[in-house]
């Protein structure tokens, strides 16, 4: 039987793979694809727990979480497109427009 459990360890290790896919990777699409995984990790945390206590709260939080998520999916590859058309790369290390 799937217990409550399940779903936080699994949860815990899909926010840790997005973690580390942000802090290890230079390509801006997979920091972008990490945060996303992050994002899911914790709309099934908050779903999770929805369903075990038995209310809606966590449901209603999530459609807030994918509100943000489309948003931030939207104005990323706004500037990923923005990036790549004055550098021809879209190399987080490249990213110094945005200095002084």
């Amino acid at each position: 039987m799937i217990t409550l459990n399940h779903y936080l360890v699994l949860s815990a290790i899909l926010f840790s793979l997005g973690t580390l896919g942000v802090l290890t990777r230079r390509n801006a699409i997979v920091i972008f694809m990490s945060v996303e995984l992050m994002l899911n990790a914790v709309n099934l945390t908050f779903i999770s727990f929805s369903s075990y206590l038995g209310n809606l709260d966590g449901q209603v939080f999530v459609f807030f979480v994918m509100a943000v998520a489309a948003a931030e999916a939207a104005v990323g590859l706004a500037l990923m497109i923005a990036f790549h058309r004055n550098k021809d790369s879209i190399d987080v290390e490249e990213f110094n427009l945005l200095k002084w």
